[in-house]
């Protein structure tokens, strides 16, 4: 072989074993510090010019469908209850702030198991209803047997299961 092939071979090499370090490093990371998070667009309409507001009555928000027919939680759901899984009984207040659940140690609601991500999904009052949104977990956030792709209304005492766990919101 000549010395330009071996050269560009060697270069070709050392191009692969860097991308071979950096696709590790960037999993690690992404593992060590999570995903981002999207935020969830406010009730009111944001995105509204100021002079449109001004110009046009205001609206109330239309609420969104409740799934398969059942009635969609308001704000006087209190409290979570855990029906199954690690932390079965466990029941948990509910203000009005979001509730994140997942793995880490910085979620509102932890859930220690290997079906779970470290930011799974979220649990948040969205004018007067409550929402659940799957934060891209890899093994998803079902809601009533269905799987939540987008953020849904939460049904009271439908169940809603995270990794091996299932949880209720109750009044």
């Amino acid at each position: 072989m000549s010395e330009l092939t071996l050269l560009l071979l060697r270069i070709g090499f050392l191009v692969l074993l860097w991308a071979f370090v950096f696709a590790v490093v960037y999993s690690l990371r992404s593992d060590l510090f999570g995903v981002k998070v999207r935020r969830m667009p406010e009730p009111q309409a944001a995105a509204v010019p100021a002079a449109a507001v001004a110009a046009a009555p205001a609206k109330a928000p239309a609420a969104a469908p409740p799934a398969k027919g059942g009635k969609a939680t308001t704000a006087t759901v209190t409290r979570i209850i855990i029906t199954s899984g690690p932390k079965s009984g466990l029941e948990l207040p509910l203000g009005t702030e979001a509730l994140t659940i997942g793995r880490s140690s910085e979620s509102g609601l932890v859930i220690r198991d290997d079906y779970t991500s470290s930011h799974h999904a979220r649990l948040l009052l969205w004018g007067e209803q409550w929402m659940i949104q799957d934060l891209d977990s890899t093994n998803g956030t079902w809601h009533d047997g269905a799987r939540v792709t987008a953020p849904v209304p939460v049904l009271v005492g439908a169940p809603i299961k995270v990794g091996a766990t299932t949880f209720e919101l109750r009044k």
